[in-house]
């Protein structure tokens, strides 16, 4: 198999996994699918349930920490497997949006504008980039694949 057929393979796959945390309760802090996660939480759990990192323990955060601090913790989460890319994304990169001061709020790209994240008050849905919540917040892309 090519390294091209398996990246668009491995991207297939996280999508999948993702779509499959659907309608799971948003949770701050938890990651348990059906029962409660958030947008951190799912990000973990499908990457981790593709086999493309290591179980990820993101330790304590606050719920408003993007509000009152101006450290990319997010990003700094991710670069230590992905890498930020200045391309539109595609299945399976990561975009993340600002909300208050920083880059905080994960999703998965789904394709087609549409992105997989766990929202308060929602749950795990699934939304174009240009509708709220995401319409017009800044996005971070990162990918896992050259």
């Amino acid at each position: 198999m090519s390294d091209h057929a398996l990246d668009q393979q491995q991207r297939a796959a996280v999508v999948a996994e993702a779509m499959t945390w659907r309608g799971t309760p948003y949770h701050h802090h938890a990651r348990i699918k059906g029962a409660g996660v958030d947008c951190a939480q799912l990000l973990c759990a499908v990457f981790e349930a593709c086999a493309l990192v290591p179980p990820i323990d993101p330790g304590f955060y606050p719920t408003d920490w993007h509000l009152h601090r101006s450290e990319q913790m997010f990003s700094a989460w991710l670069q230590r497997f992905a890498t930020q890319v200045q391309r539109p994304p595609e299945p399976g990169d990561v975009v993340l949006w600002q909300f208050g001061r920083t880059f905080s709020h994960g999703s998965i790209c789904a394709g087609g504008g549409l992105f997989i994240h766990s929202y308060i008050g929602r749950g795990v849905i699934l939304s174009r980039d240009t509708e709220e919540p995401l319409d017009g917040r800044c996005p971070q892309r990162w990918s896992f694949w050259p």
